[in-house]
This record gives structure tokens, C-alpha cells and sequence, in this order.
């Protein structure tokens, strides 16, 4: 298990979603070792890895979502189908990683990253106007939901730096059953899977608190 590819996004202007100028998801591989550190609250801008940044900040960015893994093994399935050449980085993650099961991974697994790093799976992504408009793929998100194989938000426990070749290992399992995949289900088409989400400590806050809210309502 290893990180292939390590992706920083550069700002381009974002046609897709009103009101955000910009996006940071044309993420592009970087040489060289790139520091990542706990962003803080969402509301800023700010991510894990330095120089990169998002610019929808309501929705993304801060501590639960510091860090963004897809796996390069999901990118050749989805090109295969998509007939099309989907570069790292092309789903705007920043490591994209070999020999992980990242959809597999149960939120609040944590991993070691090279000889510092340490990280812990946090949620599902879930698809947007940007993410559809970024891969001119009509009819995306309904198709990447119905696909389930989300990749994984990381957030931040030790940092320290990262660069392609590095080791990823598995250093803490939770005692639970959620995967990724079966946060992202039950966050989208599945809403009966919800209650099963709750055992998840490391789920963000606001995800557990309107889970708990759907469950109780």
C-alpha cells in the first residue's frame, strides 16, 4: 500500500457553482515532499496539504476533510467505462494511492503515511455541480452514486509530510463495521442504512448530529 501520486490543486474559475468563483479541484501532481498539517474549522479555505486550498468553503475544506484519497485502482475502473484517460489527481484528490481499499476503509481507520504522517478516514465524498461540470460527463453524480466508490476524506491526527512512494499502513482499526462505501450508501440512496452509522465515533459532528436527527424524526 502506497501513495502513487500526491495532487495540489492550482485555482481556475468554476462555471459550475454560482457564487464561488473559483475552484481548487484541478489537482495536479507535485514533485518533491509536501507538508500536511490540520487545517482548522471549515470556513476558511484551508486544507491539509500546503498549497493547496478550496474555494466553496461552506462545503468543503477544515479538519474533517483535510485530506482527500481515491484509489488509482477505482480511476482505471471508471476510465475503462468512461472510455477516457483519468490522470491522478482527476477526481481533484490529493493522494492518490495504490494497493488501498479506500472504500473499504472504516471510518476511523488510521494510517501512517511515510515515516510521520498519521491520518484518520473521517466520510465519504459526495458528488457536486463542480465535480460533474470539472469531468464533462453528463448524468455524473447520479452515476458516481450509484457506483459507490467514493473515495475518502482524511483529517489531520500527526502531521508531517508526504510524497509519492510513501508506505501507507494501516496503524488502528475501529471496532465497527462502517465502511466508507457504507457511510456514502446510507448518506445518499440507502437512508435506512443511517442508524448503522451512529457506532461511528469518528464520523464528523455535524454528520452524526443529522443523522441523529433523520433517525429520530
Amino acid at each position: 500500500m502506497r501513495v502513487l501520486s500526491v495532487n495540489v490543486g492550482r485555482p481556475r474559475p468554476n462555471p459550475w457553482k454560482p457564487g464561488t468563483g473559483l475552484t481548487g479541484i484541478d489537482k495536479q501532481p507535485v514533485e518533491g515532499p509536501v507538508a500536511v498539517t490540520a487545517p482548522g474549522p471549515k470556513g476558511t479555505g484551508e486544507v491539509g496539504l500546503a498549497g493547496d486550498r478550496v474555494y466553496d468553503v461552506a462545503h468543503h475544506g477544515g479538519t474533517d476533510q483535510a485530506v482527500y484519497a481515491y484509489a488509482r485502482e477505482d480511476l482505471d475502473r471508471w476510465a475503462a467505462e468512461l472510455d477516457r484517460t483519468l490522470d491522478s489527481g482527476s477526481f481533484g484528490e490529493n493522494l492518490t494511492t495504490v494497493g488501498v481499499e479506500v472504500n473499504r476503509a472504516l471510518i476511523g481507520d488510521r494510517w501512517r503515511v511515510g515515516s510521520d504522517l498519521v491520518l484518520e478516514v473521517s466520510c465519504p465524498r459526495l458528488p457536486c455541480g463542480t465535480f460533474q461540470g470539472w469531468l464533462r460527463e453528463s448524468g455524473w453524480i447520479k452515476r458516481f452514486t450509484l457506483a459507490a466508490v467514493p473515495g475518502a476524506y482524511l483529517r489531520v491526527i500527526e502531521p508531517g509530510q508526504v510524497r509519492a512512494g510513501d508506505p501507507i499502513e494501516v496503524v488502528r482499526r475501529p471496532d465497527h463495521e462502517v465502511t466508507i462505501e457504507l457511510a456514502f450508501r446510507a448518506m445518499t440512496l440507502e437512508p435506512e442504512l443511517l442508524p448503522r452509522l451512529l457506532v461511528a465515533d469518528a464520523l464528523p459532528e455535524v454528520d452524526r448530529e443529522r443523522i441523529r436527527r433523520r433517525v429520530s424524526g
